[in-house]
């Protein structure tokens, strides 16, 4: 028997000792696993814009196009909300945040696309339009008009096209480099993932890269598009989207959910195609277990009815979106695909809707946790992280402003940023 302090105790420290040592390469395979979050702004969607349709005023371009959508079906906040079933009492600060919103940053994140939607082409037309991109982007950075994330989808790694892809990926890059650099929102998607291997592949042109340009390793990361049965479920049975994860050494940052390949892949027919359909949940849910813990982001896909037409077809498109948006935001997928302007005014007024909702019951619970002041709810560490994260992400985008959260929680950006785990923000 030892005594340690004033309490007798039975184990020797040797026991002790043997039980670090029994533990050691489990403790260090749970660190590598699953480092947590990353503590960074994560886009609330993605923009896919075909390669052959960039421009250098793109993100302006869409910005105004959604307002004149606005404009003409949608002028108030009243006739805004009434389309949208948003709450009478938010439908002031939601419209007036989606119009200011919509002029300041438009686009979160802006993919320049060389598969599916740019299709097939000419290598000399391909190569062209790789080293435009790459270009456009940097032109961006250097103006101050790019938005905080951006990139390219490359075509993947299926043998079919791997050669196209890989050629357009170097191009890019290439060019960036020479343009001054990689920009620090940088964001490269490999489409149609149906093995790790395919994953492992991947990460090897991205460390290639980085020797031969002499930049850190681990600088340059991607994100997987989740399009394939094979890439939820192996022909082992296994979860596939976990051993992609770790088959990148650390540099996956997101998960993609293809919403229309993967759901043609299992025989759903097209009127059936959506986020909502019970094959899509099945897939996210995987995507989002392997996913926990490890840093890795999910993003669902995107919505192919369009806003557009006379306003009661866009009345309809919008409501549609944002009900998907909004249905998806309660499920933790923070992040999805827009695939045309009018689709912005939606998918901002959903994503500002749920994180309005929400303030006044998150601050309050972190108010009561910080204070340790009790009430209906006991609230523990990981719940703090997440009421802080929650409101974090209300800021990052727009739904909230820095001076009402601190008035409702008595925390600023800094401690907020603390209790989430975050690195201070820029």
């Amino acid at each position: 028997m030892e005594q340690h302090g004033t309490a007798a105790t039975t184990f020797t420290a040797e026991v002790r000792h043997g039980i670090d040592t029994l533990l050691a390469d489990v403790d260090a395979d749970l660190a590598r696993r699953y480092p947590g979050e990353p503590g960074t702004r994560q886009p609330v969607h993605t923009v896919y814009v075909p390669a052959d349709a960039l421009t250098a005023d793109t993100v302006r371009s869409w910005g105004e196009q959604a307002l004149a959508a606005l404009d003409e079906h949608a002028p108030d906040a009243a006739g805004f909300a009434a389309a949208l079933g948003i709450p009478a009492a938010l439908a002031g600060p939601v419209h007036e945040r989606v119009r200011a919103k919509l002029r300041r940053e438009p686009v979160e994140d802006l993919r320049v696309d060389f598969e599916d939607g740019y299709g097939p082409r000419p290598d000399a037309e391909e190569d062209r339009a790789a080293a435009r991109a790459a270009e456009l982007l940097a032109t961006a950075c250097r103006d101050g008009t790019a938005p905080p994330f951006l990139g390219i989808r490359m075509k993947g790694m299926e043998a079919a096209v791997r050669e196209r892809g890989v050629r357009t990926l170097d191009i890019f890059l290439t060019r960036l480099m020479a343009a001054g650099g990689l920009p620090e929102g940088l964001v490269l998607t490999l489409p149609k993932v149906s093995h790790a291997r395919q994953v492992t592949a991947m990460a090897h042109l991205a460390a290639e890269f980085e020797k031969a340009r002499a930049l850190p390793a681990g600088r340059i990361r991607f994100e997987i598009q989740i399009e394939t049965p094979q890439s939820v479920l192996g022909a082992d049975g296994r979860a596939t989207v976990a051993r992609m994860i770790d088959a990148a050494g650390g540099r996956v940052t997101s998960l993609h959910y293809g919403t229309f390949d993967y759901s043609a892949a299992l025989g759903v027919g097209a009127a059936h195609q959506s986020l909502a359909h019970p094959a899509a949940d099945h897939a996210k849910a995987v995507m989002q277990t392997a996913a926990a813990g490890t840093g890795v982001r999910l993003s669902d896909g995107s919505v192919n009815v369009l806003p557009v037409g006379p306003t009661p077809r866009v009345h309809r498109g919008w409501r549609l979106h944002h009900d998907l948006v909004r249905r998806s935001l309660e499920r933790a997928y923070y992040q999805g695909w827009d695939m045309h302007p009018a689709q912005l005014p939606s998918r901002y007024a959903a994503v500002y809707t749920f994180h309005r909702e929400g303030l006044q019951a998150a601050a309050a619970r972190l108010a009561a946790y910080v204070r340790r002041a009790g009430g209906d709810v006991l609230d523990e560490p990981a719940t703090a992280r997440a009421l802080s994260g929650q409101l974090l992400r209300g800021l990052d985008c727009g739904a909230l402003d820095a001076a009402e959260v601190t008035a409702l929680t008595g925390l600023d950006r800094p401690r907020l940023d603390a209790l989430a785990g975050r690195a201070p923000a820029a």
